[in-house]
Parts: C-alpha cells; structure tokens; sequence
C-alpha cells in the first residue's frame, strides 16, 4: 500500500493478496477490459487505486453470482461509456439478480430434498 497525497494506492502484488485472485487473474481481468485500464507508476508497474478496488470488488461480485467474463466485460464497457448507458447497466444488474433468486429458489429446493432424506434416515435410526 502506497500512501499518496489525498489517496492510497496498491501493487498487483497487495490487491492479490487482499482480493484472494492471482496476480495472473488481475492482469487478465484488465486485458480483458472488465474493470478500467490501470494506473502505472514511473517505472510501468500497476497502481490501484480505492477506485480500480471498488471496480475490482465488484467485479468479484458479479463473478462470485456467475456472471460470465463476457457479461462483466459488456457491463464494464456500459460504465466506461457514462450515464447515457445507465438503462443498459440496469438491465444487465436485473438479469443477473434475476438469475441468482434462480439459483437460491433451486438451492431451496435441493436443501429441502436433502432434510426430508435425513428425516428418513433418523426415522431408522
């Protein structure tokens, strides 16, 4: 962590560490352009910023919900291109929400299947 005059700043190096992703996984994501191109220090290394670390929470976010790296690419070209592309930001956060009540109706599911087993298996115990 580097501290600035009115900010602080991280290497590759410490936002692997703090994120938990590898410093590979970082440099794809911006290759990838899923979060906006990343300052560079005098000597050419990476500098994040608390912005470049919320962009990179939340793209955490959005692939911890299954989000795939085309759809957080779409979604961070939509950010990068301003407030005329909030409708789209919208609809693309919606589909995701919608697809995780999905997932957690199905889990639901799968959970009560698995208790009404374990009723069955205590009742010959």
């Amino acid at each position: 962590m580097v501290k600035g005059e009115s900010h602080i700043s991280y290497s590759i190096g410490k936002v692997a560490e703090e994120t938990g992703l590898s410093i590979h996984t970082l440099r794809y994501y911006e290759k990838e352009g899923i979060f906006p191109p990343i300052k560079r220090d005098g000597f050419g290394a990476r500098v994040f910023d608390e912005e470049a670390m919320e962009w990179l929470k939340f793209a955490c976010c959005l692939r911890d919900t299954g989000m795939t790296i085309e759809e957080m690419k779409e979604f961070a070209q939509l950010t990068l291109q301003g407030d005329n592309t909030i409708l789209e930001r919208v609809d693309v956060l919606n589909r995701q929400k919608e697809r995780i009540a999905n997932r957690i109706d199905q889990l639901m599911i799968n959970m009560s299947m698995i208790e009404q087993k374990l009723e069955a298996y205590r009742e010959k115990l």
